[in-house]
């Protein structure tokens, strides 16, 4: 009787082994949708026109830094950390994924200024299509049938998100290989390195075991070096060194730059422990938080374009969690 009952309440107990883990993936998924969402909006709102956008970023990737410091003391890892460290550990786990997004980056800026907003829109979105490619080739993640259907109702989603104001931006006036060779070329390349990227940074924190926090203040570190090295020669460079580096800057400054540096968090945290695939549903899913959160705050009502967006990316999320790839086994 007495170990019946001992069981009976074993079974009524639920084991937080058992549900943690889900439990933190959806929080840190939920937080980076509420982040990637109203980033545009805090942006506009506390950033002037003043600020040098170099300052900006600079100063988001120390945030990061002294953010994933404060969070790896917590844990009581920092002081193991550092006696592990090593700089070809360093350099295989996050230089070459900080490189890549560096030219990724640059990439896409090439391709904005020759390409009509919706040709660019819909070829960024194959970035999903690469992550899950390069996912399978690196970690050996396989998508079942329904979750690539998933995936395409989630560029579809995408595409009609991102188009905006259609495609006044862009190509009028250039030549056919201009298009080509300084639009659609660059944008395809930065959607494969994007790809790469994200899945070379899962790769790092499931199979390697680099610890998310870790990964995330040596690829700040390694982004700002970069930017750095940029301005010796560009515009901002000389902006900062003319005006100094706070032109512009009021303390609400602080309040998008802090957000960012966040994100930048919960995207280490949610490619560990959640994957780049499922990250690129956060991202479409965050552009209908910008919508809903431009209603509330600007009064402006989310396009028919938002409207349709809506039930694909529900949809599309809803088939991904409910059909996991499963192996046949052989008898």
């Amino acid at each position: 009787m007495a170990a019946s009952a001992a069981q009976a309440e074993r079974q009524k107990i639920p084991n937080p082994k058992l549900r943690n883990p889900s439990t933190k993936i959806w929080v840190y998924l939920v937080l980076l949708t509420l982040q990637y969402g109203a980033q545009p909006l805090l942006s506009k709102r506390f950033i002037r026109r003043e600020v040098i956008v170099t300052s900006s970023v600079l100063a988001c990737e120390v945030a990061k830094v002294i953010c994933a410091l404060i969070l790896l003391a917590r844990e009581g890892s920092l002081k193991r950390l550092c006696k592990e460290w090593t700089l070809l550990g360093s350099l295989t786990a996050s230089g070459l994924p900080a490189a890549i997004y560096a030219l990724q980056n640059s990439l896409l800026q090439i391709s904005y200024k020759n390409l009509d907003s919706l040709t660019f829109s819909m070829l960024n979105q194959t970035k999903l299509f690469f992550t899950a490619l390069f996912t399978f080739f690196i970690l050996g993640q396989k998508q079942s049938v329904r979750q690539t259907g998933a995936l395409v109702l989630l560029i579809i989603a995408a595409v009609l998100l991102s188009v905006g104001e259609g495609s006044s931006k862009g190509s009028g006036g250039s030549t056919s290989d201009q298009v080509l060779f300084h639009g659609i070329v660059p944008v395809l390349v930065a959607s494969v390195l994007s790809g790469l990227a994200s899945s070379l940074c899962q790769w790092a924190v499931q199979v390697k075991k680099h610890a998310s926090y870790l990964m995330t203040v040596e690829m700040s570190i390694v982004g700002s070096l970069c930017l750095l090295a940029s301005t010796f020669k560009s515009p901002d460079g000389e902006a900062i060194r003319k005006y100094g580096f706070f032109h512009g800057w009021t303390p609400y400054t602080m309040v998008p730059v802090i957000s960012n540096a966040i994100g930048g968090i919960l995207v280490g945290l949610v490619t560990a422990h959640a994957g780049g695939v499922r990250k690129g549903f956060v991202i479409v899913s965050a552009l209908l938080v910008t919508a809903l959160l431009q209603f509330i705050f600007d009064g402006k009502p989310p396009s028919p374009n938002c409207l349709v967006a809506l039930p694909l990316v529900i949809s599309s999320i809803s088939i991904y969690q409910k059909y996991p790839y499963t192996s046949k086994k052989k008898d």
